[in-house]
């Protein structure tokens, strides 16, 4: 009797964990039954830098840039989810940029909600490293769009073909850009000082901000793109009681991606105009533009050694930004703060998806009132989707 007491209690400590796991609710989730449809991805990007500014150097470091996890799942004929989760220099700053749904409500419109990524400019919704050939990311997209943007928003978007044109377009309310923008440490206009991990929470000031996006694909030229962002950006009022006046930020972009010939061209100019406290005018810029321009050259596209289907590419870049845009009112000269850049590469992929970088760069800088500063640096980098 005993013997068949011990043997009842051993199938059941069996069986117990498989009974628990389909009981447990945290197991009823669709990917643990296989109903749901999910794929993992993401990217990796490492870099070495020499940089001597005004013959100063701080010698030769070498950097892990970013691992980025990708998420995606098809959960149904109509809806898909996207995730990007990026950690930046190992773990010292742990950011989630993309968590969204699209929802398709025809083949011409979805509606997508979520942390989103803005489509201002091409940059900042391809901000991906393994796409690029450069090392660093371009000035107008960093210093002036601040890329890479993530915001909590809903929208629409989609393509629609008008006459032999492939059109595209978006359009987000989100909550927008805070007080950052000029309480910063940075002692300007920083717009990118303006994201703030708040914001995945709550508006700061109760208005969204909105922006949008049309594109055109033309047949042999390319994609030419225009976006807008128009947004209130500062606390103007606590508990219902006005305490500032309210400020705005208003960006808008031009950018393009096409081929001429041989070669592969990507660029996007971008204006700000910003609202600053009066006794800040001047010293923190109420206008900013810049623009870049990439031209990618494959000089050989074949066989490397025992690679099958490896690509060289020389590349350059020309870019330029200028965050105080205007003159002193008291005596007339130009105010400083701008910066313009070339950039030389050389590029090798072993496959499409994995990039090899070395670059050059060259910066004429100017501080607020005009001094020349000069930078030059070597980079080495690689960056690679998984």
């Amino acid at each position: 009797m005993n013997k068949r007491l011990l043997i009842a209690l051993l199938a059941s400590a069996i069986a117990w964990p498989a009974v628990a796991q389909t009981t447990d609710p945290i197991y009823d989730r669709p990917f643990v039954a296989g109903t749901g449809t999910t794929a993992i991805g993401g990217y990796l990007e490492g870099n070495t830098n020499y940089v001597v500014e005004d013959g100063i150097s701080e010698g030769f470091s070498m950097e892990l840039r970013r691992f980025n996890i990708f998420l995606y799942s098809a959960i149904g004929s109509r809806i898909t989810f996207l995730s990007e989760l990026e950690f930046e220099h190992g773990t010292e700053e742990i950011a989630l940029e993309t968590a969204l749904i699209d929802f398709r409500i025809s083949p011409q419109m979805a509606l997508r909600a979520g942390i989103l990524l803005p489509p201002l400019g091409t940059f900042n919704q391809n901000h991906d490293s393994p796409r690029w050939e450069f090392v660093d990311r371009p000035l107008v997209s960093t210093r002036i769009i601040p890329s890479t943007l993530s915001e909590v928003g809903f929208g629409l978007h989609g393509r629609v073909p008008v006459g032999g044109i492939d059109a595209g377009y978006q359009i987000y309310l989100v909550n927008g850009l805070g007080n950052g923008i000029v309480n910063n440490t940075e002692g300007r206009t920083d717009i990118p000082s303006g994201r703030d991990e708040e914001a995945f929470a709550e508006d700061n000031n109760g208005e969204p901000a909105v922006v949008g996006r049309i594109e055109a694909r033309l047949p042999r030229w390319g994609t030419v793109g225009l976006a807008a962002y128009s947004g209130t950006y500062n606390t103007w009022r606590v508990e219902g009681d006005q305490v500032d006046d309210k400020r705005r930020v208003r960006l808008l972009t031009l950018d393009y991606a096409g081929s001429v010939g041989p070669v592969d061209l990507t660029g996007e100019a971008a204006m700000a105009w910003i609202d600053v406290p009066n006794g800040l005018s001047e010293l923190f810029g109420d206008r900013q533009h810049g623009a870049f321009l990439d031209a990618v050259y494959p000089i050989h596209h074949g066989r490397v050694g025992a690679i099958q289907d490896a690509t060289v590419s020389v590349a350059v870049r020309v870019e330029y930004a200028d965050l105080n845009v205007g003159t002193f009112s008291g005596t007339g000269g130009r105010i400083g703060d701008e910066e313009t850049a070339v950039a030389l590469g050389l590029s090798f992929r072993p496959h499409a998806e994995t990039v090899f970088k070395m670059n050059y760069r060259y910066h004429w800088k100017s501080d607020l009132l005009g001094n020349p500063i000069r930078l030059a640096g070597v980079q080495a980098g690689f960056a690679t989707y998984f």
